[in-house]
């Protein structure tokens, strides 16, 4: 199982300060480790959300109790990216660099990835640049290379063609 993020504003002296996410924020990150745990175990979507809410919950990440969460955002997160994850699956496949095809992504990029644009269809209350963000923090606090320029870069595709109003009546910001 991937560990959880860790605050990336370093101060001097390398201490880091505190990081006290929302609960949505907790529930992506959950969300994620659970669709790991369902890829990975091929434990039904389920069942690893029950599991979670019964007992994971109370777990301590860096620090972080991800016991403060949204439930239903990580529930819908977990059973929708499961239940959609082939029509996900091409639509960021459609958007990838040429020398890219989804099976080469590292499964927690795809799974990062997946969760972002499942809430970009499914989610339009939340503003798109939002969940950019949102995905964005996420693989920051999984990867260290180029990985969290990709989730922007597919998001933001994506977030082109799906919000294409939400966009254009902010000029694109």
């Amino acid at each position: 199982m991937p560990a959880g993020p860790e605050t990336r504003d370093a101060k001097p002296g390398g201490k880091r300060p505190a990081r006290t996410p929302d609960r949505r924020h907790q529930a992506r990150l959950a969300a994620v480790q659970a669709l790991y745990q369902v890829e990975l175990g091929k434990a039904s979507p389920q069942s690893v959300v029950l599991e979670f809410l019964d007992h994971r919950l109370d777990e301590e990440i860096d620090g972080l109790r991800i016991g403060k969460i949204d439930r239903g955002l990580f529930g819908e997160l977990v059973t929708g990216v499961s239940k959609e994850r082939k029509r996900l699956d091409g639509m960021i496949a459609a958007v990838l660099d040429e020398e890219w095809e989804i099976e080469r992504l590292e499964t927690l990029l795809h799974i990062i990835l997946t969760c972002g644009v499942y809430e970009l269809i499914e989610r339009p209350g939340m503003p798109a640049r939002a969940v950019i963000n949102e995905y964005m923090d996420l693989a920051h606090a999984f990867f260290a290379g180029k990985e969290p320029a990709m989730v922007n870069g597919v998001l933001d595709r994506l977030a082109q063609s799906l919000r294409e109003d939400e966009l254009s009546n902010r000029g694109g910001a």
